[in-house]
């Protein structure tokens, strides 16, 4: 245990999940303007820029030959197929920000959450709700990217999430127009866990 009096400071991986439409993309933006010494890690995919999304920013956008090539290569802490897209974690990002001291935020699907519990089983695993099912998928219908039959594929995937809900440490409600008390609700979790008597410390 560390001198209670002098303890040492470990950052934190800190992965935010949930299902499609919670807000997790909201969330992390919305703790970046905070600005918070927090490293945001930027997930890597190969489907194509939605209107306002910037290559380096939102994500790493890939060709598939170019993100197959990663995963081949063992650049991706974790990667999955969500809705027949490739999306990863570049693993030497993660890395490099744990060694400079800071914490580490990620956004993975609920999928990815259950890879990084398993190589990292120290990281802290927050899964990001709505407030209910109906609110989820008026979220859906409003965002307009999806037809009829993928809105259904979504929420039916959705359902499935829930379940998973016991693999997580936190839940946080992300309710409509609330979206501070969300981000104000993790910035908690985070200051909780550098309290903690046994630190959580992330070897990759």
């Amino acid at each position: 245990m560390d001198d209670p009096y002098q303890p040492t400071t470990h950052p934190l991986l800190v992965v935010i999940s949930g299902q499609s439409g919670v807000g997790k993309d909201s969330l992390i933006q919305r703790l970046k303007e905070r600005g918070y010494p927090i490293h945001f890690v930027i997930t890597a995919t190969d489907r194509a820029p939605r209107p306002g999304e910037v290559h380096g920013r939102e994500y790493f956008f890939l060709s598939t030959d170019e993100f197959l090539r990663m995963k081949r290569d063992g650049e991706l802490l974790e990667h999955a197929v969500v809705y027949r897209q490739h999306k990863g974690i570049p693993r030497q990002q993660i890395r490099e920000a744990l060694a400079s001291g800071k914490d580490v935020i990620m956004r993975v699907d609920v999928q990815g959450a259950t890879t990084v519990r398993r190589l990292a089983p120290q990281a802290v695993l927050v899964f990001i709700i709505a407030s209910s099912e109906q609110e989820l998928e008026h979220r859906l219908r409003r965002r307009g990217y999806d037809s009829p039959e993928q809105l259904e594929e979504r929420l039916v995937t959705a359902r499935e999430e829930m379940e998973r809900l016991p693999e997580f440490d936190y839940v946080i409600v992300n309710r409509d127009g609330e979206l501070d008390q969300a981000v104000d609700d993790v910035i908690a979790v985070i200051r909780a866990e550098h309290c903690r008597v046994e630190p959580r410390v992330i070897k990759l």
